[in-house]
């Protein structure tokens, strides 16, 4: 028994002719991704990065070499709003992480790649990240992992039609 039955008994109790099954799944995977959270906001501290600085460094990690992207791909990659996005490459370039060439494809727009440092300092955090999140996954066997994982992408998608 968990904190939501407890939510969950109280509705029931005041409002029985309300089906609160849908609350509790969605307040669980709410408090998940807040328990989620705490340990790897501490994981990115440790290298002076928070989740939105790891998000970019990471989008442009992995999308192979040359590690660039245009802003107009990193903030498809990353869903975030044009400012918020020149707000992170802004504060990316002053830390040496990133940089930002004029794109040969178009002379209007640039280009956001990794520096060197950046790429070692993604590649070191990285590294710590997947054992941050592994570790918040030993209660649960393999088996349940991966069932975990597909209702999840079954409830994102079913998410998405809303």
């Amino acid at each position: 028994m968990d904190h939501v039955d407890f939510i969950l008994e109280q509705w029931r109790k005041e409002r029985p002719d309300l089906d609160v099954t849908a609350m509790g799944v969605v307040g669980r995977v709410g408090r998940l991704h807040l328990a989620y959270m705490k340990p790897m906001e501490k994981t990115f501290a440790r290298f002076g990065l928070n989740g939105a600085k790891f998000d970019v460094l990471a989008t442009l990690r992995r999308a192979g070499a040359p590690h660039c992207l245009s802003a107009g791909d990193l903030m498809k990659a990353t869903m975030v709003a044009s400012g918020t996005m020149t707000n992170r490459i802004d504060r990316l370039e002053v830390d040496g992480l990133v940089s930002r060439t004029t794109n040969p494809e178009d002379s209007r727009s640039f280009l956001i790649g990794l520096t060197e440092k950046g790429f070692d300092l993604i590649d070191r955090v990285v590294e710590v990240h997947v054992e941050t999140q592994a570790s918040l996954l030993e209660g649960l066997s393999d088996e349940e992992i991966a069932q975990l994982a597909t209702l999840l992408s079954k409830a994102l998608n079913a998410a998405g039609r809303i």
